[in-house]
C-alpha cells in the first residue's frame, strides 16, 4: 500500500492540472462581472444630429480610467475629449467634439467591474446617415490571453493555499494536536502558506496588465502596479499579504512552542490563544476575498461579505482537513500514527462545515442566480451546478469515511507500541555493549550503531505493516483519498466560478441588450427588417434572428443583424453568416461575414447589393461546433 502512494498522489495532480486547463481555458474576457445595460445614442441608431457626448449605462458601478472609453470616427480616429464621468448612479459619459460629420461612429470601452473583473466591449452609432468604417468593432481584450489565464491560475492557486493553511492549522488544533510534532503535517501547513503568499504577490503584479492591455511585457511595470495599490482589489491583496505575516508567527508558535509545551495548564492556555488569533487571521484572509470580489457589489452586500467570509472558513475547514488527515493517513511516522479519536473529531468538524456551506451556499445562489432559468441558460449556473453536483459525490464518500471511521480502532498502534516495548532492552543491551562486545573499541561501536539503525528500521517497517493491516484503517485511506480527488475538482471549478459572469447580471445584461437591440433596428434600419426563426437541432438551438437593412436600396446599406431567444433575450451564438442573392438574374450568393458587436449583435457596413429586385436573403447560424441551420426570405431591394 505504501508503495501506491506516490502514483496516486501523481494521478490526482495530472488530474487537477487536466481539469484546471480545462476550465481556465473555458474562460475568456466575456465573463466579466459588469455588464452594459443602456447606452446614449443607442446602438445601431442613426441620430440626426452629431451628439454632444456619449454615456454608458452599467449593470453595477465601474472603476474607470482616462481612456477607458474611446469614441472613434469612420476613420479610426478618436473624437472624444476629456476623461470619462460618473453623471448618475452606474452611468458614466464622455464629452464629444463638436461638429461631428456624418458617417459610422464606434464606442469602445474597457472597465473594471466593482467586483474586480475586467469589462470590455464595442458598439456602432451613425450621425445622419451610415458610412463605411475602418473600425472593426472589436474592444481590448481585457482580461483575457495569456495574462488572463496565469491570473485565472494565480487565483487557483491563492485558493487552494489558503484552504490547506486554514484548513491543516484548524485540524491540528481541533482534532490532533500530537499532529503539530510530525514533520509531514509542517510541512503541508508550511506549504500552504508559501503557496498563498507567492498567489498573491504573482497576481498584484498581473492586475495591471490584466485589466488593461493584456500585454505580458506590462507585468512588471511600476506606473501600473502604483495604480493597482489604488484601487479595492489592490488593497485587497496588500492586506492579504500583511495577514499572510502574522500567519507565519501563528505557524511558527503553531510548530514550534507549542510542541515543546509539556505542561497540561500551559498546553490547554497556549491552544485557546492559538484557536482564537488563528480564527481572527483566517477570518482575515477570508475577508480579503469577500471584499473585493462578488460578495461586495450587488444584492444586499452587508449581509453577503460575513455570509461568503463564513463559507470560505467552512471551505477551508472541511477540504484542508481533510488534505491534512489524508497526509496523516498516508505520511505520519509509524510510532505517531493518527489516532482514531482524531478521524472521530474531524468527521464531526466536517459534518459541522458542510452544514454551514449548504447554509451559505443556498443564500449565495439565490442573490447571484435570481431565477430558476438562470441554472441552465447561463454560463454561472450551469457552473453552479457542476459545483452542486460534486459537492454531492463528496457528500457521499464522505459517508462512507464516516462509517470507516465507525469501525476505527487503535489496536494496531497499541501492537506495534508493546512490541516496540519489547525490543527495548535488546536495543539496549547492544549499545551498552554488553552483547555487542567492548565498548571501548570504536569498530565494535561503529558496527553497534549501524546495527541499531538497522533493527530500527525493520522496527518502523514493521509497525507500518501493523497499522496498515488494519483493514478499517486501509478502508479509510482509500475514501479520503477519493473525497481529495473529487476535492481537487471541486475547487476548479469554484475557482471557475468566481471568474464567471453572476447569472442575475447576465440575464439582467441580456434583458436589456435585447431591448436597445429592438430600439435599434427601429431607428437604424426601419426601411427592411425580416425576421426569421431558426432551430439548429442541437441543445438550445431555437431562437430567431433578425435582419435589418438600411436604407434597403441600390448600392451599399448598413446591415444589422440580432440573433435572440425564443423567449426575447439576446443570444450569444458562435457564428453568423449572411448571404444574398438574386435568383432571376442568377447574381449571387454574395457572402457578408458580419462582425460581431456586443452579445446577439452583428453589423457590417457598406452591403453592395448592384441591381433592384427581389433578393433571397439567407441567414447561417451556428449555436455549437456541429449545430448550424440557414433560413431565408425573400426581400424587395431598390
Amino acid at each position: 500500500m505504501i508503495r501506491t502512494t506516490a502514483p496516486r498522489l501523481r494521478t490526482l495532480l495530472l488530474l487537477l492540472l487536466a481539469v484546471t486547463g480545462a476550465l481556465l481555458a473555458g474562460a475568456s474576457p466575456a465573463s466579466a462581472h459588469a455588464a452594459l445595460t443602456g447606452s446614449d445614442p443607442a446602438q445601431g441608431v442613426v441620430a440626426r444630429t452629431a451628439p454632444s457626448q456619449v454615456s454608458l449605462t452599467f449593470s453595477e458601478k465601474v472603476a474607470m480610467s482616462d481612456d477607458s472609453v474611446r469614441v472613434l470616427d469612420p476613420r479610426g480616429k478618436p473624437v472624444q475629449t476629456g476623461s470619462p464621468a460618473n453623471v448618475r448612479g452606474t452611468t458614466y459619459s464622455v464629452k464629444l467634439k463638436s461638429g461631428l460629420a456624418k458617417g459610422t461612429y464606434t464606442v469602445t470601452y474597457q472597465v473594471v467591474s466593482a467586483d474586480s473583473h475586467p469589462v470590455a466591449g464595442a458598439y456602432t452609432f451613425s450621425v445622419g446617415a451610415p458610412s463605411r468604417t475602418v473600425v472593426t468593432g472589436t474592444a481590448p481584450a481585457a482580461g483575457g490571453g495569456v495574462v488572463g489565464g496565469l491570473y485565472a491560475f494565480g487565483r487557483y492557486v491563492s485558493y487552494a493555499g489558503f484552504i490547506v493553511l486554514a484548513g491543516g492549522a484548524a485540524f491540528v488544533l481541533a482534532c490532533w494536536q500530537r499532529g503539530a510534532g510530525v514533520r509531514a503535517v509542517q510541512r503541508l501547513v508550511v506549504g500552504g502558506w508559501i503557496a498563498l503568499t507567492a498567489a498573491t504577490l504573482w497576481l498584484l503584479l498581473l492586475r495591471g496588465s490584466y485589466t488593461t492591455s493584456g500585454a505580458f511585457a506590462d507585468v512588471f511595470d511600476l506606473d501600473l502596479l502604483g495604480q493597482v495599490l489604488q484601487t479595492k482589489t489592490g488593497a485587497a491583496l496588500v492586506s492579504r499579504l500583511l495577514l499572510l505575516a502574522a500567519a507565519a508567527l501563528f505557524v511558527a508558535v503553531l510548530f514550534g512552542t507549542y510542541t515543546r509545551r509539556e505542561d497540561a495548564t500551559e498546553k490547554r492556555d497556549l491552544t485557546f490563544g492559538l484557536a482564537v488569533g488563528g480564527v481572527v487571521v483566517a477570518a482575515g484572509l477570508a475577508t480579503s476575498w469577500a471584499m473585493a470580489e462578488h460578495a461586495s457589489t450587488g444584492l444586499q452586500p452587508g449581509l453577503a461579505m460575513p455570509v461568503d467570509v463564513v463559507h470560505l472558513l467552512a471551505v477551508a475547514a472541511w477540504l484542508g482537513g481533510l488534505t491534512a488527515l489524508l497526509t496523516a493517513l498516508y505520511r505520519a511516522p509509524a510510532e505517531q500514527p493518527v489516532e482514531a479519536a482524531a478521524v472521530r473529531r474531524f468527521s464531526r468538524l466536517a459534518f459541522g462545515s458542510v452544514l454551514a456551506l449548504v447554509l451559505t451556499g443556498v443564500y449565495q445562489s439565490w442573490r447571484q442566480l435570481g431565477s430558476w432559468s438562470a441554472f441552465t441558460e447561463t454560463r454561472y449556473g450551469q457552473l453552479l451546478l457542476a459545483k452542486i453536483a460534486l459537492v454531492a459525490v463528496l457528500v457521499g464518500i464522505a459517508g462512507l469515511s464516516r462509517r470507516w471511521t465507525g469501525r476505527l480502532t487503535d489496536r494496531s498502534a497499541d501492537a506495534a507500541g508493546r512490541a516496540r516495548a519489547d525490543r527495548v532492552p535488546a536495543a539496549t543491551t547492544t549499545r551498552g555493549g554488553g552483547a555487542g562486545g567492548d565498548a571501548g573499541d570504536p569498530d565494535d561501536a561503529r558496527r553497534a550503531a549501524q546495527l541499531a539503525r538497522q533493527r530500527a528500521a525493520v522496527d518502523a517497517a514493521r509497525q507500518k505493516r501493523l497499522r496498515d493491516a488494519d483493514e478499517n484503517r486501509f478502508g479509510l485511506r482509500r475514501s479520503v483519498l477519493a473525497e481529495a480527488g473529487v476535492a481537487l475538482v471541486l475547487l476548479a471549478v469554484t475557482t471557475a466560478l468566481t471568474q464567471t459572469e453572476p447569472g442575475r447580471t447576465e440575464q439582467e445584461a441580456e434583458a436589456a441588450a435585447s431591448a436597445s437591440a429592438g430600439s435599434g433596428t427601429s431607428a437604424a434600419s426601419g426601411a427592411l427588417t425580416l425576421d426569421m426563426p431558426f432551430d439548429t437541432g442541437g441543445a438550445d438551438g431555437k431562437g430567431v434572428v433578425r435582419v435589418g437593412l438600411d436604407p434597403a436600396r441600390v448600392g451599399g446599406n448598413e446591415m444589422h443583424v440580432y440573433v435572440q431567444r425564443s423567449n426575447g433575450r439576446a443570444f450569444d451564438v458562435p457564428e453568423v453568416k449572411v448571404s444574398f442573392t438574386l435568383e432571376a438574374q442568377k447574381i449571387g450568393p454574395l457572402p457578408v461575414n458580419p462582425d460581431h458587436i456586443t452579445t446577439g449583435h452583428w453589423s457590417a457596413n457598406g452591403v453592395q447589393l448592384p441591381v433592384a429586385g427581389n433578393w433571397k436573403v439567407a441567414v447561417t447560424v451556428r449555436t455549437s461546433d456541429i449545430d448550424q441551420a440557414t433560413v431565408s426570405k425573400n426581400a424587395q431591394i431598390g
